[in-house]
């Protein structure tokens, strides 16, 4: 019998924030503010063990049934607008990229398609990356509002190799949570792992482990 043959890696999708956006700890403040204002707390450790990965309506959904609460639709709607407010209050002007994330942009982009499977919303991508000069490289963004099942879900992933017209199964995905790299493995993705909010031990799903997007080279894509 031949042996299956890999196929060729032809594109990368990038998840956003914790990969390539230092931005987490403005979720976090963010929700802090808006669930604060109610009695309700979220600390810290809870937030990036429990609810890392999640979309912001997942995150609401998932803290409800964590601590009892019940949400009408407009009251997570509303809890959804008041945290976008306030995360964007939170963007400085300056670029909120991890160092070495416009390098590994240029450097990827020279080689591969790229795109982009996040759960936050499309403005905020945008606006981060055109702020850093880097949204030109990208050729396609799946984000929260896109009507695309968020994450851990495979959708995302599965839209996103799609609008590049590459098969999932020729992309690789870039992700710092499990529940990511879940959605990317089950779209048929390969995996690198990056460990800027989580445990190398965390992420154990995927096919690689770095530790930085300096390690992110054309040589190590192609070699999964």
């Amino acid at each position: 019998m031949a042996t299956p043959v890999t196929p060729q890696v032809k594109g990368v999708v990038f998840d956003f924030d914790g990969v390539l956006a230092d931005t987490e700890a403005l979720h976090l403040a963010a929700f802090q503010e808006v669930f604060s204002k109610r009695g309700w707390r979220l600390e810290p450790q809870e937030y990036f063990s429990r609810y890392l990965g999640y979309d912001d309506r997942g995150l609401i959904d998932a803290f409800a049934r964590d601590h009892g609460l019940h949400f009408t639709p407009p009251d997570t709607d509303r809890l959804f607008t008041e945290k976008a407010a306030a995360y964007r209050a939170r963007l400085s002007a300056g670029s909120v990229l991890y160092a070495g994330a416009t390098a590994c942009i240029t450097r990827l982009h020279k080689r591969f398609p790229l795109a982009i499977a996040t759960g936050s919303l499309r403005d905020e991508v945008v606006d981060i990356l055109t702020a850093s000069g880097a949204i030109a490289a990208f050729d396609a963004i799946v984000a929260a509002d896109d009507g695309v099942d968020p994450k851990p879900s495979p959708a995302p992933y599965l839209a996103a190799a799609s609008r590049l017209g590459i098969p999932p199964a020729s992309c690789v995905a870039i992700e710092d949570s499990p529940g990511g790299l879940g959605s990317a493995v089950e779209a048929g993705l390969r995996t690198i792992g990056i460990t800027t909010t989580r445990l190398r031990r965390e992420l154990e799903r995927a096919t690689h482990v770095v530790d930085a997007l300096d390690e992110l080279t054309v040589e190590l894509i192609e070699s999964l």
